[in-house]
């Protein structure tokens, strides 16, 4: 009896959708089809509250001191490397689909964005990154009709 899921040779060229195609067009690294420099995509969650926007990158297994972040002029840029352990001989690795390797994921920030009381934490796999928004600051206006 296995316990690794089955998939046929069919199933990993072969896409199930056209979403599951652009899935692992952006997804999946050009170099690891030969090269020694992996990298993988993290998943992203943005979301944007009244008074700021919220960036939850899953990076489970690392550390704080991992990460990089970089912010020039409104782009902000998001990279670390989750570097992979020795396997240790006894254990009977079946399937590893955890990723390991270098990310990098850059989002432009709007205009009304307080780019100075930018904040980040890392807690339970999720480096959470918080973007006040600037009261002063606003993009929408009401223009009056004369």
């Amino acid at each position: 009896m296995s316990i690794v899921r089955y998939n046929s040779a069919l199933n990993d060229f072969v896409p199930t959708s056209f979403s599951n195609l652009i899935d692992r067009f952006f997804n999946e690294s050009v170099s690891r089809s030969g090269g020694s420099a992996y990298s993988f995509v993290p998943r992203v969650d943005i979301i944007e509250a009244e008074k700021a926007f919220e960036i939850h990158v899953a990076v489970p297994g690392m550390k704080k001191e991992d990460f990089k972040l970089d912010l020039n002029d409104s782009l902000l840029t998001i990279s670390g490397e989750r570097k992979f352990t020795k396997e240790k001989k006894e254990n009977n690795f079946h399937s590893i689909e955890t990723q390991y390797g270098t990310f990098s994921r850059s989002f432009t920030l709007p205009e009304n964005v307080d780019s100075s009381n930018i904040t980040a934490k890392y807690e339970n796999g999720i480096l959470e990154i918080n973007v006040p928004k600037d009261e002063k600051k606003t993009l929408k206006t009401t223009i009056k009709v004369n």
